[in-house]
């Protein structure tokens, strides 16, 4: 992973974050999986999460580096935004568009746009909108336009009906390894800051429980889930429902 303030490379996939490890929560498994395929990945965080209860931004951005290095990031850039109050202005606007276009990734994952947090909710309407201003040839910046092909939303603390899911059963302990790699900021019995939402120990769980509940609906062990506005293509939508009824033999029961 490079370590630079810039994103210096050309992704598939640019992950969007308000905070140090909301990439991680929402799609962390995912991004794995598709790098296994061979897809290249880069993480942007649009605040260093300096309102946070527990640790400080230096800590943070450590954990941060760590993490995307354990879940194959080809980079991870930070934004200075605003944790608490994440700007929407042009100027934050037009510093995502540059990122988007200098990576010119396919597809752009945010968060999804109802969520209890409101830096979520700026963070999506901050990312869906820049993926759209930065296809204006018109607009003029430091690299040449570039639209992804579309912007899908992973769930935070609320849970959304889900366009797709991808199987993460391979890639579910990464996703937690990097996830652990927030120390400052989960579950620590011997920890003497606040306790928060975050660090109590059923956080984690309901992370895991919830993988299992999407994993459940399409009969593998983990699965991550994903809203879209416009429905992705299938190529064959028989082998798209392989495996959901394993067993069955065509009489009714």
């Amino acid at each position: 992973m490079k370590e630079t303030k810039a994103a210096e490379e050309t992704v598939d996939i640019l992950a969007v974050g308000a905070h140090p490890d909301d990439i991680e929560l929402g799609c962390g498994a995912t991004l794995v999986s598709l790098a296994a395929r061979g897809r290249r990945f880069g993480i942007l965080d649009l605040t260093r999460g300096e309102s946070g209860t527990r640790g400080t931004p230096q800590i943070r951005a450590a954990e941060a580096a760590a993490a995307a290095k354990a879940l194959g990031a080809r980079f991870r850039q930070s934004l200075d935004l605003g944790d608490g109050g994440l700007r929407t202005d042009r100027d934050a606007e037009l510093q995502v568009i540059e990122v988007i276009r200098r990576v010119r990734p396919k597809l752009v994952i945010a968060p999804f746009p109802a969520d209890r947090h409101p830096d979520h909710v700026r963070a999506s309407r901050l990312a869906t909108e820049a993926s759209f201003y930065a296809g204006l040839r018109a607009l003029r910046s430091g690299a040449a336009a570039h639209r992804p092909q579309s912007v899908v939303y992973y769930a935070s603390s609320y849970t959304q009906q889900p366009s797709f899911f991808v199987d993460v059963t391979d890639a579910f302990e990464t996703k937690m390894k990097a996830i652990r790699c927030f120390a400052s900021q989960f579950y620590d019995p011997a920890s003497t800051e606040p306790e928060t939402v975050l660090s109590q120990k059923t956080f984690l769980d309901a992370i895991e429980a919830r993988a299992r509940f999407y994993g459940r609906l399409i009969n593998v062990t983990y699965a991550e889930a994903f809203v879209s506005p416009r429905p992705p293509t299938l190529a064959d939508p028989v082998a798209a429902f392989a495996g959901y009824e394993p067993g069955f033999d065509g009489s009714l029961r």
